[in-house]
């Protein structure tokens, strides 16, 4: 079993508009945009990332927003939500200043003993917030929400599943704990995580497979200290009979790729270098910023790419 993930890093998901996506999530649920940049393989779309003030990992959500990109379909092969965690009690605040800002979908649930807010994103992504009173977490102060009520990072994410049982034994391979069930639903932990550290299975055999467009997550990645730890994750994985991506440099991070089991993407992602590797962290996310292979580019993209606010 592996010791050296540390729970969530990000989540990266697809919109098609990227202006609506930059202020559903910095307007809306009032994170921070920490980073503004292109996609490494389709450089004329945005990699737009939202998170805590340094966008630590554990906290940040990511997007591709392609223009032309249909609506994905719900259903198995995918992670159905993300869910944010919130202080005990703030429930109500959020049900109030989302549905005056025109979210849609709110709906109070309750999973686990915890109390939690569903609601959609702009492209009918699922999302929710779970109070969580454990979670001393510090939030973005600038954002528009009260700190005391503010988005703390990732609770989780869950996932659904036709059959949970090989990635189930994967996610225990990767140092995860099966810690409770209810229903169709298992939920697994990382011990010692950085607060994001949990991923629940949602079973149903007899539903479609998931189909990718805009409100699909695209991966779910999770948090390794080091390049040196990620090797090691890398090379046990191998081991194991995964087939997994050579390091990809991401510039605020190092990544490797493989497709579990049950059809998700997973990535493993370094908590090095950092966003502010390449801007101060008083102005994260102002400027577009270009991997190095795309910066003859940028006359082109300064002109074409849709300005976000």
């Amino acid at each position: 079993m592996l010791n050296q993930i540390k729970g969530l890093h990000h989540v990266t998901s697809m919109a098609k508009d990227a202006r609506q996506n930059n202020e559903f999530f910095t307007g809306k649920l009032g994170l921070r945009r920490v980073k503004k940049t292109v996609n490494f393989d389709a450089p004329d779309v945005y990699h737009l990332y939202y998170a805590d003030e340094f966008g630590t990992p554990g906290s940040v959500m990511t997007y591709f927003p392609f223009p032309n990109i249909g609506k994905g379909r719900p259903g198995t092969g995918e992670v159905g939500t993300t869910v944010f965690s919130v202080p005990e009690g703030t429930l109500g605040y959020w049900e109030t200043h989302l549905a005056g800002q025109g979210v849609t979908g709110l709906r109070r649930e309750e999973s686990f003993g915890q109390k939690r807010l569903a609601f959609d994103g702009p492209d009918g992504d699922g999302f929710a917030l779970v109070e969580d009173k454990g979670d001393e977490r510090a939030p973005w102060a600038k954002g528009g929400v009260p700190s005391d009520e503010a988005i703390r990072g990732f609770h989780s994410v869950s996932m659904r599943l036709r059959d949970a049982g090989r990635t189930a034994e994967l996610l225990k391979f990767m140092g995860y704990q099966e810690v409770d069930a209810s229903g169709d639903v298992r939920r697994f932990a990382v011990e010692n995580g950085n607060g994001a550290d949990i991923v629940d299975i949602e079973t149903l055999p007899g539903a479609p497979l998931a189909d990718l467009g805009a409100g699909s997550v695209h991966h779910v990645a999770f948090a390794v200290e080091n390049r040196a730890s990620q090797l090691e994750v890398r090379k046990a994985l191998m081991d194991t009979g995964y087939q997994v991506t050579p390091v990809i440099d991401r510039d605020y991070f190092w990544a490797i790729y493989f497709r579990t089991p049950g059809g998700v993407l997973f990535e493993v992602a370094t908590n090095e270098p950092g966003f502010d590797r390449d801007e101060d962290t008083a102005h994260l996310g102002e400027t577009l910023k270009l991997p190095s292979q795309h910066a003859h580019l940028r006359p082109y993209l300064e002109q074409h790419l849709q300005p976000l606010e």
